[in-house]
């Protein structure tokens, strides 16, 4: 027999006062916890310059060293990504919080590169245990009139966490002593928040019979697939695009513009992320087929405006860029998770999720790649401009696929 999802009325049925939480309080805890663990993956943005500099490395050691990252991310998308719907979601959120603990506990004892490759695919494992495991807890546990509502928050608190964790490492760098560490040991301590977090939820999926689990493959069922690809399209475009500008921005500050506040460089990679927020609050009154249309043509301008700010050296151009960038990101990302989630079977959700997030960050690695190897042959400016020129041709592409498919 096939596990399955319980559902919102099964669970309310069964709960006892007194005992663990369903409904929209768990939702709000799950996302907490999804909060903490997104943030823990984006701590080192602004300290790689720091890192630099005390292990001798330039900007492809640090792209490489983001690419070990979402690689992890993917390995733990395929490798277990549908295993929340057969053993359930806590035991696998359990698991995300242990992985990105382990991380920060890497990167407190971090005296050579080394120590960086080994605590980022611990974090990548477990931002991608957490992603699809949570994603479809929240869904699980919304009521089914509160589905719409429940997608954006679960695309929300993804995107809040990655912008708070460069603020608060670069904050924590800047004006506070152990630059290198201090952020990392708060980390720790929002790790076993989150984990009390998580432990007061009920379980949302009932284990029938013996579990398989096997690695498995994108494979999305044929009732989602058309739904699946037109949401994936414009979501690649938006986290390559996301992907540009973590890269970028940093460096940008640093190299171009000689600014070596980490707490500025916090703020501005925050801005996308803001920017994304908004975008997907917009993509719920707007409906889905325009916020995706929208969003790729946002993704478009953004990404020439952020090619421009490198070409020109100006951080207003850069960060007008961000913004509209990340609004952009945040329409087609949370228009298409949500249009995927909504129809997804109960019992496929975990494993459609996971498959939907790999070609995302498929997406955000690429570039990242890219514009390291580049820059240590052409320099940042011209390796980011054209990327920045690459990535807004293929939103527009994006942006035809997705006006076509609404017209069918």
């Amino acid at each position: 027999m096939r596990p399955f999802s319980v559902s919102h009325e099964e669970l309310g049925a069964r709960q006892r006062p007194g005992r663990r939480v369903a409904g929209w309080p768990a939702v709000a805890l799950i996302g907490a916890a999804f909060t903490v663990v997104m943030l823990g993956a984006t701590l080192p943005t602004p300290l790689y310059p720091l890192y630099q500099e005390a292990f001798a490395f330039g900007e492809l050691g640090t792209t490489l060293v983001f690419a070990v990252y979402a690689a992890g991310v993917i390995a733990a998308l395929v490798l277990v990504g549908g295993w929340s719907d057969q053993v359930g979601r806590r035991p696998m959120l359990r698991a995300g919080l242990a992985l990105s603990g382990l991380s920060a506990v890497f990167f407190l004892l971090a005296d050579a590169p080394g120590w960086l490759f080994a605590g980022r695919v611990l974090s990548g494992l477990s931002t991608g245990i957490f992603t699809g495991t949570a994603t479809s807890a929240i869904m699980d546990f919304a009521p089914a009139h509160g589905r719409g509502r429940a997608s954006l928050v679960a695309a929300a608190v993804n995107a809040g966490g990655l912008g708070a964790g460069p603020v608060l490492a670069g904050v924590l760098a800047q004006y506070a002593p152990l630059p290198l560490s201090l952020c990392f040991i708060v980390d720790l301590v929002l790790v076993a928040l989150a984990a009390i977090c998580v432990e007061a939820v009920r379980e949302p999926v009932r284990r029938t019979g013996k579990p398989s689990l096997r690695p498995q493959r994108i494979v999305v069922p044929i009732e989602v697939r058309r739904v699946f690809l037109r949401a994936v399209v414009a979501g690649f475009a938006g986290f390559a695009v996301l992907g540009l500008f973590t890269a970028v921005s940093p460096a940008f500050l640093g190299t171009v513009l000689h600014n070596t506040d980490h707490a500025v460089t916090g703020v501005v990679v925050l801005s996308v992320f803001v920017a994304s927020i908004f975008g997907q609050a917009w993509s719920s009154v707007i409906g889905t087929q325009r916020a995706l249309t929208m969003g790729c043509a946002a993704l478009a301008v953004g990404a020439i405006l952020v090619g421009t700010g490198l070409l020109v050296a100006s951080l207003a151009v850069l960060v007008l860029g961000a913004l509209v960038a990340g609004a952009g990101q945040g329409l087609s990302f949370r228009a298409g998770l949500g249009s995927v989630t909504e129809i997804c079977p109960p019992d496929k959700r975990g494993a459609v999720t996971s498959s939907y997030f790999v070609a995302f960050f498929t997406g955000i690695s690429i570039p990242v790649i890219g514009v390291g190897a580049a820059a240590e042959a052409f320099g940042l400016v011209v390796a980011g401009t054209v990327f920045a020129a690459v990535l807004a041709l293929f939103a527009a592409v994006a942006l035809l696929l997705t006006a076509r498919a609404g017209r069918q």
